[in-house]
């Protein structure tokens, strides 16, 4: 990992899919004067992954997943949330990481204004839409890559002290050995979760 406040590397997301995502967490994604510290993620295999977006193949969709790691997959959940995921492995690897939970750092009026709310407190970033609503985040962002300077970038930051692993949450619809994987990661020791918490 590089030195805190640097850009993450291309070569951090080219490894497999459950190694990047316990080690996305305390880094900063940036963007527009927001910086938020990313303290929860899930992470989703290639099509051998039943809970993926990959499963059932390549589609205009989820293209961006079958890019080399290092950039930007969005989709809209139940028409309404713009869901963050950062792709992971080689090119056709097909992993990707769904950013769950994040704390802020810079940017507190623009994030409150962005999601409609008073105070800094956890609930303001605890899940994925609201990560996506307080970045402002849009579908156009899919294919962008993290690893270079402007727009949305992914910056080095301190990781947790404690880190806890469990199942991910609402993939009911996959079998059971898949939603057994304890790929939902947290900083442990962080109260910005979404629910259940962790640690």
């Amino acid at each position: 990992m590089p030195a805190p406040g640097r850009l993450i590397p291309r070569r951090f997301y080219l490894r497999p899919v459950e190694d990047v995502a316990r080690d996305l967490l305390g880094s900063h994604l940036c963007r527009d004067g927001v910086v938020l510290r990313i303290t929860e993620v899930e992470a989703y295999g290639g099509p051998e992954d039943s809970a993926s977006h990959g499963r059932h193949g390549r589609t205009p969709r989820n293209a961006p997943m079958w890019e080399e790691g290092g950039r930007v997959y969005m989709y809209l959940c139940y028409g309404l949330h713009r869901m963050l995921n950062i792709v992971t492995g080689g090119a056709g690897a097909c992993g990707a990481i769904l950013v769950r939970a994040c704390a802020p750092l810079e940017g507190h009026p623009t994030v409150l204004a962005r999601r409609g709310m008073a105070r800094v407190a956890p609930p303001l970033l605890a899940g994925p839409g609201r990560v996506g609503q307080a970045l402002d985040l849009g579908l156009d962002l899919s294919g962008h890559p993290l690893f270079e300077a402007g727009g949305l970038e992914l910056r080095a930051g301190s990781p947790p002290r404690r880190v806890a692993a469990g199942p991910r949450i609402g993939v009911d619809f996959a079998t059971p050995a898949d939603r057994a994987r304890p790929w939902r990661f947290v900083d442990a020791d962080s109260p910005w979760q979404s629910a259940p918490r962790m640690g």
